[in-house]
């Protein structure tokens, strides 16, 4: 088991660049290369396509690591997956200028709802310095991790596991995670890369030293790398925090969605095989998810929903009262988000409304 790494603090508080619209500027990256998966897998099962992609799929036994110990799965609840971007420096991630700290976190986390039945869908993004109770877990070697209060969200892939984040979400939201979804940074130049770049257009210069991004005010062609460095970019806009660098992984969703609408890559075995072989390689799912057949099964039941028209929402935060660098779950507005899921009904607009903004 990896070390949790260490973060310097950052503050939240400098305002962010830009503005998208209220619906939509909170979001990552994850949410298009999880559907770009499905929709992929759901091109076909022939057998040069099985057994090319489904060796590359890695899977987590989550209902084995957390037992009984889980939110009840109830009839109104639709399909809820959770979704990491995980930031291993190991293996082919290290090359990609992600950073030197060791072991690895969770980038990025979404929580994905489809209401049964529907063509609609929203994403819930966690911010990754929300302070949460993480639970009592079991981690891989069968050891017994204790419960914790005030853990960073996106250290307890590292310190405990994958299961253990599904299990800390399910208890925050009262929601059970019907399936996990995890890629790496490799997988996200990867799939860039494979698709030929994403054009980009930004408004002000970008100089960031930390993650390398050095673009001038204007229209870009980006390559795998420049696309990693663009999602993570933190420290040349804004406040240079987390929630402050969201609307710029919301603009590149929007441009890779274009970029794939406009070269129809889906609509040929042969670039899809390209782009979910990229993406499979890099893919941890849960146990029940991990093969091409059980992903194209998925990708066939979410056929109706537009990626365009999904609404995006961070889940409403404060900054801590203790620690100004971190926040925490506003109240009432996060009950009332999470409620809303549950019961698969509106979201009130109170709901989605955040004390902390990154501005």
């Amino acid at each position: 088991m990896t070390t949790p790494a260490v973060e310097s603090p950052r503050s939240p508080h400098r305002s962010t660049q830009g503005e998208a619209p209220r619906r939509r500027r909170r979001t990552g990256r994850w949410i298009l290369l999880s559907l770009a998966v499905l929709v992929a897998a759901g091109a076909g099962t022939t057998y040069w396509l099985y057994s090319g992609l489904n060796g590359n799929i890695q899977g987590v036994d989550i209902d084995k690591a957390i037992g009984d110990d889980r939110p009840e799965k109830l009839p109104t609840s639709g399909q809820n997956i959770l979704i990491l971007g995980s930031d291993s420096r190991a293996g082919d991630n290290a090359a990609l200028n992600t950073g030197k700290v060791a072991g690895a976190r969770s980038d990025t986390a979404l929580v994905m709802h489809i209401p049964e039945g529907r063509t609609e869908a929203v994403a819930i993004s966690i911010p990754r310095d929300t302070l949460v109770t993480r639970p009592e877990c079991a981690k891989s070697d069968g050891t017994t991790v204790a419960s914790a209060k005030r853990v960073m969200f996106n250290s307890i892939y590292g310190q405990v596991g994958p299961a253990c984040v599904v299990k800390t979400v399910e208890q925050m939201s009262g929601i059970r995670m019907d399936h996990y979804m995890e890629i790496d940074f490799a997988g996200f130049k990867g799939l860039v890369d494979a698709i030929g770049g994403v054009t980009v257009t930004v408004d002000k210069d970008i100089h960031d030293k930390s993650s390398g991004l050095d673009l001038t005010a204007g229209t870009h062609r980006l390559d795998g790398t420049q696309s990693l460095q663009f999602v993570r970019t933190r420290h040349g806009i804004g406040d240079g925090s987390d929630l402050g660098r969201i609307s710029l992984q919301q603009q590149f969703m929007l441009d890779l969605l274009s970029e794939i609408k406009q070269q129809d890559l889906l609509g040929s075995p042969t670039k899809t095989y390209k782009i979910a072989d990229k993406l499979t390689a890099a893919l941890t799912t849960d146990a029940e998810l991990a093969s091409l057949t059980k992903l194209a099964e998925l990708g066939r039941s979410l056929n109706g929903v537009n990626p365009s028209s999904m609404e995006t929402i961070m889940l409403p935060v404060s900054y801590d009262k203790i620690d100004p660098n971190r926040v925490v779950a506003a109240e009432p507005q996060a009950t009332e988000l999470w409620k809303a899921l549950r019961d698969d009904s509106t979201i009130p607009e109170s709901a989605k409304k955040s004390p902390a903004t990154g501005g």
